[in-house]
């Protein structure tokens, strides 16, 4: 229960100083990019490294590295199909899951995954 209080603390502090970041910066937007994903990661790895050290945290990192470099694609495609291809946004999206599935477990599998 004490892991779930420690990453609550963290992540709090985290998102409130990435939120201050977000308002300093134009546009308004990276607000909401900086306040939930760095955080809560920074959590997670900070749990990590104290609960299994080290490597453990080393793959977890590269594991949320081709996660975000899958999301980066995912994006791109679906801004390529919704704007050039003048689709509907659910069928961009699910179109788009497939890739992204490619691309994170073909990251996965280049960087080593686990087996």
């Amino acid at each position: 229960m004490s892991e779930y209080v420690v990453r609550f603390l963290v992540g709090g502090a985290v998102v409130s100083a990435f939120a201050m970041l977000g308002d300093v910066l134009r546009p308004k937007s990276f607000a909401g990019l900086f306040g939930a994903a760095p955080s809560v990661a920074l959590a997670t790895l900070g749990i990590a490294i104290y609960r299994h050290g080290q490597s453990y945290a080393a793959v977890q990192t590269h594991s949320m590295m081709a996660g975000a470099v899958a999301l980066a694609v995912y994006s791109v495609v679906v801004c390529q199909l919704l704007i050039r291809a003048r689709m509907r946004a659910l069928p961009a999206t699910l179109l788009s899951i497939a890739v992204w599935l490619t691309a994170a477990f073909g990251l996965w599998a280049v960087a080593g995954g686990q087996a």
